[in-house]
């Protein structure tokens, strides 16, 4: 089934959480990744497949967060993925990390690109990925 968001839930395990008792920061990307994976299935490409095939590359070139409020050993969230735009030759997708309550606890965004098959750049997205993204 074709969507253009995602939830994928988790608890939050001990081998994520700091000296300071919060998650380590760069853990939230792994989460992250964990949920585009989940998408990325959801809509018709898994990546094992993807990248096993060498159908498409689509490495990540840009990650950024910010972090709203703690979070902390054995919580469960909620990673919402949803795909904030599409351009010709990338797409970013949008992850909001939430509490039991709905409430924001993080944000993070990726940017993917599709390289060309010579490696040397951007190449425009193929079109059936294009549609899964937009949910057609």
């Amino acid at each position: 089934m074709s969507t253009t968001s995602y939830h994928h839930p988790f608890r939050v395990a001990l081998h994520d959480i700091d000296a300071a008792g919060v998650m380590f920061f760069g853990h939230l990307f792994r989460h992250a990744h964990d949920a585009y994976e989940g998408f990325m299935a959801d809509i018709g490409f898994p990546l094992d497949a993807v990248i096993g095939t060498h159908r498409w590359r689509l490495p990540l070139v840009h990650a950024e967060a910010d972090y709203l409020m703690p979070i902390r050993h054995g919580e469960a969230l909620r990673v919402l993925v949803t795909v904030a735009e599409i351009g010709e030759s990338a797409f970013t997708m949008s992850y909001r990390f939430e509490d039991e309550r709905g409430q924001a606890r993080a944000t993070a965004r990726t940017v993917h690109v599709h390289l060309a098959d010579s490696g040397a750049g951007g190449a425009p997205l193929p079109l059936p990925l294009r549609d899964a993204l937009r949910g057609e």
